[in-house]
């Protein structure tokens, strides 16, 4: 079996594929295109944090009271579309789908990330995805290989390098209309990795896990690399 023909791989049987990495690794969108071809589930992980912070703000919590944090991530109402094909996230009943990717989401999630009672909260839900999804799912975000889900069928470090990073991440924000300086987007990228890097491992590879550098790929062969190394992991 290939990369091209992965369409009954484990058919029927627990498949959970854990994908870690940095900013502007291509993980979210190469995880949710893996998902689809293997007809898996897809988590993003990063998506709760950012639904937590908007719940924050949306409550004026200070993000650096950390009791308060931890309480609203116990208590906020929080719903993940887990399909591929249809990105959906409901906070406290809101669609906040658009909103959580809005730039003061981006520059406020760490603290939330580097919250721990918020974390512990935040991956006790993710693990109760993956489990009703019947382990049969992509989970992505910066602490899924060693934390969330350790014992996964394949484990993934996706990294590049800081200039291929920051190049994707200034086309996503270009499509989105939200433009920025190129000294700025460097802050905001390597700010958010430093801070939460404190809280999660998402720059070396545990053992067992194998790193994929994307630098010079483009988006399908990252996705059909990724797809191999599922497939190599055999049955």
């Amino acid at each position: 079996m290939n990369a091209q023909d992965v369409s009954h791989f484990r058919l029927g049987r627990p498949l959970v594929v854990a994908i870690d990495g940095p900013s502007g690794s291509g993980k979210s969108s190469v995880s949710r295109e893996v998902a689809r071809r293997m007809h898996l589930a897809y988590l993003d992980t990063g998506a709760m944090y950012r639904a937590v912070t908007w719940a924050a703000l949306d409550a004026a919590i200070d993000l650096e009271d950390a009791v308060r944090v931890e309480a609203l991530a116990r208590e906020v109402s929080l719903e993940l579309s887990t399909d591929p094909a249809r990105e959906l996230v409901v906070a406290n009943g809101r669609d906040v789908t658009a909103a959580i990717r809005e730039p003061r989401i981006s520059e406020a999630v760490s603290y939330v990330a580097t919250t721990m009672g918020a974390r512990a909260e935040l991956i006790s839900r993710q693990q109760a995805v993956i489990a009703e999804c019947g382990h049969r799912i992509v989970a992505e975000g910066r602490d899924i290989t060693t934390v969330v889900a350790p014992d996964a069928h394949t484990r993934i470090l996706l990294t590049a390098s800081e200039e291929s990073r920051l190049r994707r991440r200034a086309a996503q924000l270009s499509e989105a209309g939200e433009a920025q300086e190129s000294e700025a987007l460097r802050a905001q990228v390597a700010g958010r990795d430093a801070k939460d890097s404190s809280a999660a491992n998402f720059t070396t590879a545990a053992d067992g896990v194998v790193t994929l550098d994307s630098s010079d790929l483009d988006f399908e062969q990252t996705v059909q690399a990724v797809i191999q190394i599922v497939v190599n992991n055999g049955e």
